[in-house]
């Protein structure tokens, strides 16, 4: 903190870099205002109606049958999508930061497709895939197996939107670290797993972690995709989102609210689990000083 205010003392003194007393308060003053007005002001809205007929409406409406399934659906999603997600970002991330090949930049291109695409074409492209007059309808509906309109096709359509969360984290802290640390094990022996498993992933264990945050928070989310593909059955392809959605065109607003909170606190879950790895991530990277590991401290567990 110390070295903070001290770069921050310099920049003050500079007379390049100095300003007004009006415009930083100026700046400050903007900030704050679209801060409350834009976040904090809505935020609290959401809690103030939740609550504004009694605790005992608000439990009633959390426990509500349909709303319990709207819950156990959501958390269902995240089980499932976000492991994909972790599992395809790692090798991802790895093959694009470690390794040379053709193509590198159009597979890098494509991770961030979900970024450009809007997640109600997201949505639309799975049904014209797999819905009953899509590419693979009709072989569907020949097996009895269902896509669209069901929990598969809400998983589809979430790990499309969610899964660049996990690989644009990792793939620019690899790139910065190099390779050095992987050549210096295969040469003691090791094979692939144990280079990414004892060197690789200790290394990049903070910028996974947060991926994995971002990447569960998206899938708990998600509604522009997944409208479209669950059909909105109630107590059956409704998550949490989508049941908000449902209980506000009911003019139900005390049940709406009350669900939405459920994922305001989720996001203020998040918020605080991101900034602590954050801190982490930052003190580990100042104790470091990204001096690379002594490899021979490796060597026992690598080389079989």
């Amino acid at each position: 903190m110390s070295h903070y205010s001290h770069k921050t003392t310099r920049f003050e003194r500079n007379l390049a870099t100095r300003e007004a007393p009006w415009v930083k308060w100026t700046l400050l003053t903007l900030s704050l205002s679209f801060f409350v007005l834009f976040l904090i002001l809505p935020l609290v809205s959401v809690f103030f109606e939740a609550l504004r007929k009694g605790w005992e409406v608000y439990l009633l409406s959390i426990t509500e049958e349909t709303a319990l399934a709207a819950i156990k659906l959501t958390v269902l999603i995240a089980i499932i999508s976000v492991p994909l997600n972790l599992v395809f970002g790692v090798a991802a991330a790895w093959l694009i930061a470690k390794h040379d090949f053709r193509g590198k930049q159009l597979l890098t291109t494509f991770i961030d497709l979900p970024f450009s695409v809007s997640p109600v074409i997201v949505g639309l492209m799975y049904m014209l895939v797999f819905g009953a007059n899509g590419w693979f309808g009709s072989w569907l509906v020949e097996h009895d197996l269902k896509v669209i309109f069901a929990v598969p096709g809400i998983v589809l359509a979430t790990i499309f939107v969610t899964f660049p969360f996990v690989a644009r984290e990792l793939i620019p802290l690899m790139q910065a670290q190099g390779r050095d640390e992987e050549e210096a094990a295969v040469v003691l022996g090791a094979n692939g797993w144990q280079t990414l498993w004892y060197v690789t992933l200790p290394n990049v264990k903070w910028g996974l972690l947060y991926g994995v945050i971002l990447s569960n928070a998206r899938a708990m989310g998600e509604f522009g995709a997944v409208s479209v593909v669950s059909g909105k059955i109630r107590g059956q392809t409704n998550t949490m989102p989508l049941h908000v959605e449902i209980l506000y065109n009911e003019y139900n607003f005390a049940a709406a609210f009350a669900v939405a909170s459920l994922l305001a606190l989720l996001a203020l879950v998040t918020l605080v689990i991101k900034t602590r790895v954050e801190h982490r991530a930052s003190s580990h990277f100042n104790a470091s000083h990204m001096v690379p590991a002594d490899i021979n401290t490796l060597s026992p567990r690598v080389v079989p």
